[in-house]
């Protein structure tokens, strides 16, 4: 088993630097050089490839084997830093991202979603029934470091790197993992897919899958779980920085620190699903925990704007502000491994033929609500104020627990 989840753990790692990147690093690197917040929210759009898994997924499962396509796509994201290496950095007083370093930003999201979809089809198909929760463990685990470390890690390093060599290391790295897919011995098992195989698609795909119990209720839960989370998460660290928090002590706070608790929150979520929790009572209990920490952080958030008011080293709303963000992430996490049990029994009650498709298309719905109010969030509160915004985001952090109580018998 070991000999499967290593390499797994290496690309899942490596698959979770697009998102750190574009969700940590260059928010912070944006805002640093005058960016405004619309401008900075708004190049979450980057990640729309992401959303439209659906429409490649039928062909990397139908043409040649996950793992070229994943060897292809990985060697692909280091084609694409090295291009990303050979253009200058965003400069301050630019209105937004210039055309061509958007263009390969979103190239990069590009071969990341393709990525996914070969990774995970190579995962469910290596991976017998006993080892289903090692490897999922690990790529939870492995995902986020590699979040981490390109969205914390390398931003503390940014410093002393320069941007060419930034994504020339990026770059390196994709390469490497490329070479990895390719050679790894326990990758080379995958039998190529057989045309007889495959179910076609038809014009009642759509219906025969909402038809499947529980998932018209599941669909619009993974949509607005993440709101609230989402909104406020991603304007916190860049209103710390607003106050005087540097980028570096950002980088370390909402990237390795904030991750690290994620990681412990996943892992405790699991843990207590393993002693017979049911997924439903378990986000019901951590959502009010949720809505409670986001509430302290909104109330951290005016207090910045009293006067003596102080992020310095040493001070109590510092720690708190710290606190605030390991909290969220740690319960972020314990949020999450409830929702995706829930997703995944969901797709159980379908019938085995529309089973990855129709987890595909909750995976996609979950996806698009976290996208939504990152993308939002700057135009929110440039055009609302910090105050209003954030309490916005309050309230959509409440509307899970109302949907909790509708939530259908078959998902008990």
């Amino acid at each position: 088993m070991h000999g499967k989840l290593l390499p797994l753990a290496g690309l899942y790692l490596v698959q979770g630097l697009p998102y750190g990147l574009q969700s940590g690093l260059l928010p912070i690197l944006l805002r640093a050089r005058g960016f405004s917040l619309t401008r900075v929210g708004l190049t979450k759009g980057l990640y729309a490839p992401w959303l439209l898994k659906l429409a490649w997924a039928p062909l990397v499962d139908r043409r040649g084997s996950p793992r070229a396509w994943l060897t292809l796509s990985t060697a692909t994201l280091g084609l694409v830093c090295g291009l990303l290496a050979a253009f200058p950095p965003p400069q301050a007083g630019q209105v937004g991202l210039p055309i061509t370093l958007a263009g390969l930003l979103l190239l990069l999201n590009l071969g990341a979603a393709v990525q996914d979809v070969a990774l995970d089809t190579l995962a469910v198909q290596l991976l017998k029934p006993r080892e289903l929760g090692p490897g999922n463990t690990v790529q939870v685990v492995a995902y986020k470091l590699g979040a981490a470390l390109a969205g914390g890690g390398l931003l503390v390093l940014f410093p002393t790197l320069s941007w060419p060599l930034f994504f020339l290391l990026l770059a390196a790295t994709y390469w490497l993992a490329a070479a990895l897919a390719w050679a790894a011995p326990a990758l080379g098992q995958m039998p190529w897919p057989q045309a007889a195989e495959h179910t076609p698609h038809t014009s009642h795909l759509l219906h025969d899958l909402l038809a499947v119990p529980g998932t018209l209720w599941t669909s619009g839960f993974v949509l607005s779980y993440k709101l609230g989370e989402q909104g406020a998460g991603s304007l916190f660290p860049l209103f710390l920085l607003d106050h005087g928090a540097s980028a570096s002590d950002l980088g370390l706070w909402s990237g390795l620190g904030a991750v690290t608790c994620s990681i412990a929150g996943s892992s405790l979520g699991g843990a207590l699903l393993a002693r017979h929790w049911q997924p439903l009572s378990l986000l019901k209990s951590v959502l009010k925990l949720r809505l409670g920490g986001l509430a302290f952080q909104t109330a951290l958030l005016f207090h910045l704007n009293t006067p003596g008011a102080s992020l310095d080293p040493g001070t109590v709303l510092r720690g708190a502000a710290l606190l605030s963000l390991c909290l969220q992430q740690f319960l972020g996490g314990l949020v999450t491994t409830g929702t995706f049990t829930v997703m995944m029994h969901c797709s159980q009650l379908a019938p085995r033929t529309l089973q990855a498709t129709h987890y595909s298309l909750l995976a996609t719905l979950e996806l698009l609500g976290k996208l939504l109010p990152g993308t939002l969030a700057g135009v929110l509160a440039d055009g609302l104020g910090p105050h209003l915004c954030y309490a916005l985001f309050l309230a959509l952090s409440a509307l899970p627990l109302l949907e909790l109580g509708l939530a259908p018998n078959t998902l008990a």
